[in-house]
């Protein structure tokens, strides 16, 4: 998410990723204020676990 206010949107995605018992992470990265840390985030996701990344 760029910013909380996006979780009123992207929090179903989480309740979802829950109910069928997914592991996930939730994160707000802004690509125009912190671009660095959305590259970290991105560059580091796979030796976190991660397998797909849903960005809103």
């Amino acid at each position: 998410m760029g910013s909380d206010s996006d979780w009123r949107v992207m929090s179903a995605a989480s309740e979802a990723l829950t109910e069928f018992g997914i592991p996930h992470e939730v994160e707000v990265v802004s690509a125009h204020r912190t671009p660095e840390k959305l590259h970290r985030y991105g560059t580091e996701a796979r030796e976190r676990g991660l397998k797909v990344i849903i960005a809103g």
